[in-house]
């Protein structure tokens, strides 16, 4: 068949619009729930400690006090926390769940909270740059656990590692109830770990668990979460008893770390 010039153009542009597309849709990451409807946080949370106030002057202590534990197993505990992934997230609360959860055998959990942490980043971002509150490490002298450079250009209050590890808690908890207690534990364990790393001051991670209350209070309200959350739920059901955590022992060793808190 003879093709002309103008028709064998046309071909090539159809074939550029097509094939790339295909593409971008597989290789585009899942997006958020919410999108620009996250809750106003700034409107929910407390304003940030100024200095002078006894909030102001508590988190000073408490970053004092808490500067003792560097090299314990609690700073090591502390040092492991500041990794965000989501597959580190599945393996650290696998412990509390009773469950081991990866990307091969739980994908649905994690589209969940792949989407759920797009979530949780826009709606602490307002607080943080409206307040602009600095880290305790640049408020006081003290080993901090993770690179300074790390921290030193991003603010405090509320802590995002906070606000994220307790959504995944929640909607853990959530998911599988029958371990809500030591899910929940594992949650507040992993905002404690910003105070003893020295990354946040103790009232910004009390402020990033309201506001991962908020968002995860919020996404109840979209039917797509709803639905991923009883996908999430039935692919844990179906996951117990078939892929407990590899080590009891260092299960044990972790709750009783973890279950007091450092400050």
């Amino acid at each position: 068949m003879h093709i002309t010039h103008l028709g064998r153009s046309a071909l090539v542009l159809a074939c550029l619009l097509v094939v790339p597309a295909s593409i971008h849709a597989a290789d585009e990451a899942p997006r958020s729930y919410l999108g620009d409807a996250v809750p106003d946080l700034i409107a929910v949370l407390p304003p940030a400690p100024v200095a002078g106030t006894a909030r102001y002057e508590a988190d000073r202590r408490i970053f004092r006090e808490t500067r003792r534990l560097e090299g314990t197993p609690r700073w090591q505990a502390a040092t492991q926390d500041v990794k965000l992934d989501v597959p580190v997230m599945l393996e650290k609360f696998g412990c509390a769940l009773g469950v081991t959860l990866t990307e091969q055998n739980a994908p649905r959990t994690v589209t969940l909270l792949t989407r759920l942490r797009r979530d949780v980043s826009g709606a602490v971002a307002g607080p943080k740059d409206h307040y602009r509150r600095k880290r305790p490490l640049l408020i006081d002298r003290g080993p901090v656990c993770q690179p300074r450079s790390e921290l030193e250009t991003s603010y405090d209050y509320p802590s995002g590692h906070t606000s994220w590890g307790w959504a995944v808690a929640l909607v853990l908890a959530e998911a599988n109830p029958g371990r809500a207690g030591a899910v929940l534990q594992r949650g507040r364990a992993y905002g404690e770990s910003r105070v003893v790393c020295g990354a946040h001051n103790a009232s910004a991670v009390e402020a990033g668990r309201t506001a991962a209350a908020s968002v995860v209070a919020t996404l109840h309200g979209s039917p797509e979460f709803r639905d991923d959350l009883a996908a999430m739920r039935a692919e844990i059901r179906a996951l117990q008893g078939r892929a407990d955590p590899a080590d009891p022992g260092q299960c044990q060793t972790q709750n009783a770390l973890l279950g007091l808190s450092p400050y």
